[in-house]
């Protein structure tokens, strides 16, 4: 999987990286849960998350990866959790933020779908 930011230009990446807000979380926690509310989209800055439906692993996700952005783009309920596999520095967006950035960041939905496309294997 690519970083979300080989996607966007220097400056795209530096708006898209002050829009967020810098978290740190420790190993085991999930920052998203299957079946909850689109209430919030990270960006993985280090570390690397374990992708989980039904409890399954599906996929894995490291450093410049998104995630939760989906359910806030489709207005959907959760389609999987989020577990850290190790220590995470992420980005953290609220899904009103993450809306802004979208409408405000040109090319930023372009790369949210490849994004998307190339987790379904269809990239």
């Amino acid at each position: 999987m690519s970083s979300i930011f080989e996607r966007l230009s220097p400056s795209q990446v530096e708006q898209v990286k002050a829009a967020g807000r810098r978290v740190t979380l420790p190993e085991g926690w999930s920052p998203i849960g299957e079946r909850t509310a689109a209430d919030k989209a990270y960006i993985l800055l280090s570390g690397e998350v374990s992708v989980r439906k039904g409890g399954q692993e599906v996929a894995r996700l490291g450093e410049g990866e998104l995630f939760g952005e989906q359910a806030i783009v489709n207005h959907t309920l959760r389609t999987a959790s989020i577990v850290a596999l190790t220590p995470l520095e992420l980005l953290h967006f609220t899904s009103e933020s993450f809306e802004r950035l979208v409408a405000d960041v040109p090319g930023l939905r372009d790369a949210i779908d490849a994004s998307a496309a190339e987790r379904l294997g269809e990239g």
